[in-house]
Order: C-alpha cells, then sequence, then structure tokens
C-alpha cells in the first residue's frame, strides 16, 4: 500500500523532443533527457527563461505531442494521447466563442456522453464555486480576462481529473486579479488539507513569486535545449495565501532568480543574435 501510495503519478524518463523548423526545415531541439517524477497531491511550478520548453514539456505529459526518444507515464501507464484525466488549462483561455458559460463548463462531460441533466447541475455548481453564479447564459465576450479564466478553471474542474495541467493560465490577467485568482486556485485545489485528497498539479509560469507562493517543488528548466538545471523545495507551511508577503517566501524567489539569472540573461542574448 505505501509503496503505490509514494510512487509517481507522472513519470518522465530521458524525454527529449524535437521539432523540424517552419522556415529553415532545420532540426530544433526543445527539450534533451528530461526526467522527473511528479508525485500525488503536490503542486509542481515550472518556470525558465522564454523558449525552454516549459509548454513543450506539458503538452508532452498532456499527450498532445509525442516525444521524440525517452518515455512519459501516467499512473504507472504509458501516455499516448490525451485524456479526461489530465486536464489541461491554457493562458489565452481557449474557450468556445459560440458556447455560452455553461455549455463551456459541461463541454468535457458531453463530450464524455454523461447525460444533460447530470453535466448541467455539475455545470452550474462549479460556475458558482469559482464565482460565477448568474453569468452562466453570457458568452466569452461578454466576460472580463478574469471571469474568462474562472470558466476555463471550471470547465477543467468539470472533468474531475487526477493531474491539472495548467500552461500560463493567470499570465494574461492584471495584477490584482492575478492575486485573487491564486488565492482562488489554492482554494479550489485543496490548499492546507492531505496531499492525498488533493490533485496533483503542474503549473508552468513565468512569475518565480508565483511560482513559490503556489507550489511545494519549483522546476527550472535550462534555455534551449531544455534541460532541468534545478528542483528547489518551497519549505513553507500550508496554506499559502497568508504567506504572500512573508520573508521565507521573498527568499525562496531570490534563491531561484539566483539559479535562473544567468540562464535568462543568456537565452535574451541568443535571441538578439
Amino acid at each position: 500500500m505505501d509503496a503505490a501510495m509514494n510512487a509517481p503519478i507522472i513519470r518522465l524518463a530521458a524525454v527529449s523532443k524535437s521539432f523540424q523548423a517552419p522556415r529553415s526545415g532545420g532540426i530544433v531541439e526543445a527539450l534533451r533527457d528530461v526526467s522527473l517524477d511528479v508525485r500525488p497531491g503536490e503542486f509542481l511550478s515550472i518556470i525558465g527563461p522564454s523558449g525552454c520548453g516549459k509548454s513543450t514539456l506539458l503538452s508532452l505529459v498532456a499527450g498532445f505531442l509525442p516525444p521524440t526518444s525517452g518515455d512519459i507515464h501516467f499512473d504507472g501507464r504509458q501516455i499516448t494521447g490525451p485524456s479526461p484525466e489530465r486536464g489541461v488549462m491554457f493562458q489565452d483561455y481557449a474557450l468556445f466563442p459560440w458556447r455560452t458559460v455553461i455549455e463551456n463548463i459541461e463541454f468535457g462531460p458531453f463530450a464524455r456522453g454523461i447525460g444533460r441533466r447530470a453535466r448541467r447541475e455539475n455545470a452550474r455548481q462549479l460556475a458558482s464555486l469559482v464565482g460565477l453564479a448568474g453569468f452562466e447564459d453570457r458568452y466569452p465576450h461578454e466576460l472580463s480576462g478574469g471571469m474568462r479564466q474562472r470558466c476555463a478553471l471550471a470547465r477543467l474542474l468539470a472533468n474531475e481529473p487526477k493531474v491539472w495541467l495548467m500552461d500560463e493560465p493567470l499570465a494574461a490577467v492584471d495584477l490584482q486579479t492575478r492575486i485573487i485568482l491564486q488565492d482562488e486556485l489554492l482554494r479550489l485545489w485543496g490548499d492546507g488539507i492531505e496531499s492525498c485528497a488533493r490533485p496533483t498539479v503542474v503549473f508552468v509560469t513565468h512569475g518565480i513569486d508565483e511560482a513559490v507562493l503556489l507550489a511545494d517543488r519549483v522546476v527550472v528548466l535550462a534555455r534551449r535545449p531544455g534541460r532541468i538545471k534545478a528542483i528547489i523545495d518551497v519549505d513553507l507551511p500550508r496554506p499559502r495565501a497568508p504567506l504572500r508577503s512573508a520573508p521565507e517566501v521573498a527568499r525562496i524567489v531570490e534563491q531561484l532568480w539566483n539559479v535562473i539569472r544567468d540562464e535568462a540573461a543568456m537565452a535574451i542574448a541568443e535571441e538578439g543574435n
């Protein structure tokens, strides 16, 4: 029993990914030899300079892309494609503009063949849970950026995935909304409860402070080709929201910045060449 509980829910073993550049036809190596175990119920943040393969790594775990080499397993099974057990949330909301809030939220259960009454009731509960009660019949263009992201989060939750794969989900909103959504995300995830009762989160972000506030561990990727440069444990108590301005958070942010600073500077210099 203990061995099963301690087994990683996601395992990447020597994973590499290369693409063919559309213009030059040359090969671009996005990731190289990435090995990583993600624990059940943990919140794992991934940071790194632009172009280091963070989003590519998330797409591989989601099953949207196959690795060029290496293996990726979810719950002991090799990932061969997308699955409702691995829900994905994007930076650009990815809502269907022709569907209302409630119709967007219930899309996953609809695609899985869940009956209309059951999926609609669940969608209304989720709309209320994320603060969209009263907006169920609005279309995405009638919502603020923060409300669209709440809708995207509710849509993810509707499938009750074991893993939340989140690709810079708060990057497109203003700072005040981001702070509110960070707190909401922690609440919905189950910040402060036993890890065995929580989903697993893999969270890609450019924000070092955001990564530290949310995560149990932070993975730092080196510039392209993306490789794991460091994995930092965030040894802070939960719940986290009250610690937002704590000196302990600032200490770990500084530690991570010292790890990533040179990589970020070199990545910018290489982009200019």
